[in-house]
């Protein structure tokens, strides 16, 4: 089987009728012989930040010296993104072997797996067989019921920035929300919060109480910003530093924090990290469709921003970057998300916009995106393809304008395809 026959196999498994829980996921690793007892975990949850957060801490366990697994998700072009151990994606080969063993012992089971079920079983294996040291496990949905959360107590349990998302299946408060991703903490491990509403805090401090686990809370007060500009960033943080980052927008410098807190609590757990490879880490970490400068003349930024609370850090880190600048966007968004308040955060910034339809059942048309855009006094200009959209933004801009490509992740790695970057 080739990596792609297996990609199209296990996409053919979906929610539809499925009940939350690791029932079928313990199930279908215990056929596959518990792949992830035998490994050490650094797991990470929250609303936003938290991919960006999990690139950072797998970049400074690799520097210094530790094999180090990675699994993420969405992927933007290759589904094998999901799965890297020291910055690699799988390769097809394996990709294809591993995804046919999960998906023959998953055959036997009465209440079959769903598709991200399989796809943590599938990284699971593969880490196992590259012999990872530390497996960086990014939560899929929630945290309590996730299929990740069958792993034994992590090294360090991760909680960022939390906001609202998915509320029917995690509730309609950030309180309930943090409840349900606090369940990942488990009794043995070390837990890291990202500094936040005090509510949040509550919940989070209860549930490492009930638990026994050590909690650091970020201490953003001591984040001191040294520069910040297209070229990256530089700050201190508690002391330390200064830390360089290659990621843009100033919400980068705190998922930073978080980073390094995790680092300080696997030092104090016996891991030999030095500050040389938090420092190089830090700074080679990449994370791409997050504020990333794909191009210059026009500059043009990817961002895969698909909620609100995305939005208003996209629109706050472009005002900082190109100050009073008026900025065209391309864009295209899911119609089952908040637009409204999505692109309200960003229409004040906007010299005009590019609509096309995200490649989803769930997308909004090009031209519903287009028609409530200019009842909201812009110009749009709605195209029929990708390709149509990138050619169209193009060619609107000037070499000394800014394009902002954003909305969906549904769309961003296509056009990191189309810009020749995948």
């Amino acid at each position: 089987m080739t990596g792609q026959e297996a990609v199209e196999l296990i996409h053919q498994e979906a929610w539809t009728g499925r009940k939350p829980g690791l029932e079928r996921t313990t199930e279908l690793l215990r056929r596959l012989g518990d792949p992830h007892k035998g490994l050490k975990f650094i797991h990470i949850t929250g609303t936003n930040g938290k991919g960006s957060t999990a690139a950072m801490v797998a970049s400074v366990l690799t520097r210094a010296g530790l094999k180090t697994g990675l699994y993420t998700s969405p992927h933007l072009w290759r589904f094998h993104e999901r799965f890297q151990v020291n910055g690699q994606p799988i390769p097809d080969a394996d990709l294809g072997r591993i995804a046919e063993q999960v998906i023959r012992a998953g055959k036997g089971m009465e209440d079959p797996a769903t598709e991200f079920e399989l796809m943590t079983a599938v990284g699971m294996l593969y880490f196992r067989e590259a012999g990872c040291d530390l497996v960086v496990l990014e939560v899929g949905l929630g945290g309590r019921l996730d299929s990740t959360n069958v792993i034994p107590a992590p090294e360090a349990a991760v909680i960022t920035n939390i906001g609202l998302e998915h509320t029917q299946e995690l509730g309609n408060t950030r309180a309930l929300i943090a409840a349900e991703k606090a369940g990942i903490l488990k009794t043995g491990c070390s837990a890291v919060l990202y500094h936040q509403s005090r509510e949040v805090e509550e919940v989070v401090e209860a549930a490492c109480r009930k638990v026994g686990v050590p909690l650091t809370i970020t201490a953003p007060d001591t984040l001191e910003v040294l520069s910040s500009g297209r070229e990256g960033q530089i700050f201190r943080y508690r002391g330390m530093g200064p830390f360089r980052i290659g990621l843009l927008g100033d919400y980068q410098t705190l998922n930073a924090t978080v980073a390094i807190d995790v680092i300080l609590s696997l030092r104090e757990r016996g891991w030999h990290i030095s500050g040389e490879a938090l420092e190089q880490g830090l700074e080679k970490a990449v994370w791409p469709a997050r504020m990333e400068l794909a191009r210059r003349e026009p500059d043009v930024i990817l961002d895969g921003g698909h909620n609100p609370q995305c939005m208003e850090a996209l629109s706050q880190s472009l005002a900082q970057l190109y100050p009073g600048k008026k900025i065209w966007f391309l864009t295209g968004v899911l119609a089952d998300k908040d637009y409204p308040s999505m692109f309200g955060q960003i229409i004040p910034l906007a010299k005009g916009f590019v609509t096309i339809t995200p490649d989803s059942p769930r997308a909004l048309t090009a031209q519903d995106l287009a028609a409530y855009l200019e009842k909201r006094g812009q110009r749009a200009f709605p195209c029929g393809s990708t390709q149509e959209g990138v050619e169209k933004v193009l060619e609107l801009a000037g070499p000394e304008d800014t394009v902002c490509i954003c909305g969906s992740l549904y769309m961003i790695g296509e056009v990191r395809h189309i810009l020749g970057l995948c």
